[in-house]
This record gives C-alpha cells, structure tokens and sequence, in this order.
C-alpha cells in the first residue's frame, strides 16, 4: 500500500492517559504498516504507572513489539532528536491536559516535549491528540494557544461524554493517520471540531 506516510520518521509520544491506549495502538500499529518508521517516546507516567487499564510493563512490552524499536524514555535521549536525528512528524497520543498546559506554556519536563520541542525546531510538524478533562475548562487557553502555534496541528476532536463530563475533549484516534498526512503538507485536517459519540 503506497502512501504519503511511507519511509516517514514519526515519534509517537505516549502520556498519561492510561484510558485511551487501547485507542492509540491499533494507530501505532496502523502506522507502521503504512509503511513509516514509528520512534516511541514515553513520558515518565507511561514507563511507571500501573493502572486498572493495565500495567507499565505490559504497555512497554507492546509498544517494543509493534514498532521494532526501543522507547525513549529520558530527556538526553529526546533532545537528539533536533539536530542529529530529525523526525518528519511528532505525535502525541494521547496529550494529557497536564502536558498541553506544559507544552503551551514552554515547560520541557519530559521525554515526549523535549520530543515535541526539538521537532518545532526543526521546523516539523507536531500533531496532537488530545484527551482531558478540563479542555473546554482551564486548560481551554492553553490548547487555543497551541492550535495557533505554527507547525502544531490537531488530531480532529470532540466532547465524548457532553453531560457526564462537559469539559472533556478527546481526539478521534482513528483520523490520526490522516492529520500526520494532512500536517506534512503544512495543512490542519478539517473540521477540527467533531461530534464524538459517549463511549
């Protein structure tokens, strides 16, 4: 299957919400087939964390065996990733509200932004899939501020459970592949606001 993602270089940037894995590795998977190489980077919660959805050391154990290469799990490791080896696209999936207030206001405390910063550097594109709690909430200023940050583009989004949880934003995971297209032409993939259907 011929496509634009096809000998890409694409960091896949995993954080904290441990809800949404079984959404972004079947992505992860995807990408792969298509044809790119798929650089994992972990933040500190991905590497450590055991959750109800699983543990640290299972989700490590998968990633490893989808992409064929070893995470990168420290801040010495990411910062590479600027000037000796560039990735075409950066993508987080998921981007935890505690991050993208991070990234919106410059802060790099972990392998997957100092990822992310070292791609804008290069003057890449990072894609993000966001999914938090507080989106329409007070983080709402931190994800404008990135949507008009040049080279940053968005996973389409929506509210998944408006009543229950009414400042929750989550990306629809399964358009990730056609956002990373869309952002290596320089272009956000539209509508960026989508309906999203309670999970």
């Amino acid at each position: 299957m011929m496509t634009k993602l096809k000998g890409k270089i694409i960091g896949f940037g995993l954080t904290g919400s441990h809800c949404t894995y079984h959404e972004v590795f079947p992505v992860m998977q995807e990408l792969v087939d298509m044809g790119a190489t798929v650089i994992p980077v972990l933040s500190y919660t991905v590497q450590k964390t055991d959750t109800r959805f699983g543990d640290a050391a299972d989700h490590l154990k998968k990633i490893k065996e989808i992409t064929g290469e070893e995470p990168i799990m420290t801040i010495p490791d990411a910062e590479p990733l600027g000037p000796k080896r560039p990735l075409d696209c950066m993508l987080i999936a998921p981007l935890t509200g505690n991050s993208t207030s991070k990234f919106a206001n410059a802060l790099t405390d972990s392998p997957v932004l100092m990822a992310a910063k070292a791609t804008l550097r290069n003057e890449n594109p990072v894609v993000l899939a966001v999914s938090t709690n507080d989106a329409l909430g007070l983080n709402g200023v931190n994800i404008m501020r990135l949507m008009a940050t040049k080279n940053i583009y968005f996973v389409p989004l929506g509210q998944d459970h408006p009543f229950k949880k009414p400042n929750s934003l989550v990306a629809d995971m399964t358009l990730i592949p056609e956002t990373i297209e869309a952002a290596l032409d320089g272009k956000q993939r539209q509508p960026v606001l989508i309906e999203r259907y309670p999970d």
